[in-house]
């Protein structure tokens, strides 16, 4: 199982980005969980300074944008 997680307060951004990412594992059929990292503390700790980010198990692969569907499935692959 695939860990995905979101880095961010909750912002629009942030929300999109993890639509996003359901998405990209839901197309290519893997079993994932999705986790919200909402506290400043625990998103520093990961090394990112700009919001949102994507994390997958535990790697941070972007911050500071929000990643396309399809940058996301090139990641899960």
């Amino acid at each position: 199982m695939r860990k995905i997680q979101i880095l961010g307060t909750g912002c629009p951004k942030c929300k999109k980005l993890a639509e996003n990412a359901e998405a990209a594992a839901k197309e290519l059929g893997i079993e994932y969980q999705i986790e919200k990292v909402t506290q400043i503390n625990d998103i520093m700790k990961m090394g990112v300074m700009m919001t949102p980010a994507l994390a997958i198990d535990g790697e941070v692969k972007v911050a500071g944008k929000v990643a396309s569907k399809e940058d996301i499935k090139a990641m899960l692959s």
